[in-house]
């Protein structure tokens, strides 16, 4: 099983990550707005959505959202979410982003929180990309929220532990062969549990290949959630990106 396969589905995860809440994620489709200006009652396909805090954002704002993912807890645990909101325009479909959801079907696209990357070969994130834009239609849109890789290179921090909710977490990280590796061993009562993540170390120059052979068109790069230009030094690479109107 592939790593994000495991660990995603995991309520550890959840633990991990407790700081990306929901108002970092309105935050990001406070920019989404911003960038795309996408019409009322647009149909957005989120790929990546883990346990859907962004679609939920993008529900509540009228839009029409369809949340794919791989790890089916994550997915199930959306659903509860949305459905505990009342929120009746979004659902959550089990789904590898490589494959074709649709043809000319969704307006936007949204691949957020580094939700990419994860595979080992190149020709599989081309695979992916070429899928989200098989899925939009003439003229849609694509928002990619991805690490900045020479950011993450300069400020890689190789090891940090702390204490949450009674278990002790520590995080250690390394790059090798093109990618930056994490090791989390959670620790509690006695034992140990190891989760790994392993993501690609791609650049703007990766992703500007890559859309090109994909039939995506870059619009606007930016370097964090309020909007800020990209620079070497940015903690994000954002991409906006659009598909050719005929």
């Amino acid at each position: 099983m592939a790593w994000y396969q495991e660990w995603f589905d995991r309520d550890e995860y959840e633990l991990v990550y407790q700081h990306r809440d929901e108002r970092e994620a309105e935050q990001v489709v406070d920019l989404i707005e911003r960038l795309v200006r996408p019409a009322p009652g647009s149909e957005i396909l989120d790929v990546g959505c883990g346990r859907g805090r962004h679609a939920r954002v993008l529900a509540r704002r009228g839009y029409r959202v369809t949340g794919i993912d791989v790890a089916e807890r994550a997915l199930q645990i959306a659903r509860e979410r949305a459905e505990a909101e009342g929120l009746h325009h979004v659902r959550f479909l089990r789904h590898d982003m490589r494959e074709p959801l649709c043809r000319e079907c969704f307006d936007g696209v949204v691949n957020l929180f580094t939700a990419f990357g994860f595979f080992e070969d190149d020709a599989d994130h081309l695979r992916a990309l070429q899928a989200m834009a098989t899925a939009l239609r003439p003229g849609g849109w694509l928002v990619q929220d991805f690490l900045n890789a020479d950011y993450v290179q300069r400020h890689l921090v190789p090891c940090d532990r702390f204490q949450l909710d009674g278990v002790e977490v520590v995080q250690e990280r390394w790059i090798e062969n093109g990618r930056v590796n994490k090791r989390i061993r959670l620790r509690r009562n006695g034992a140990e549990q190891v989760f790994y993540e392993s993501v690609r170390l791609l650049r703007l120059e990766d992703f500007q290949k890559l859309y090109q052979e994909a039939g995506l068109d870059l619009q606007a790069t930016l370097g964090d959630y309020t909007g800020r230009p990209f620079t070497s030094e940015s903690p994000r690479l954002i991409l906006y990106a659009r598909k050719a109107a005929v």
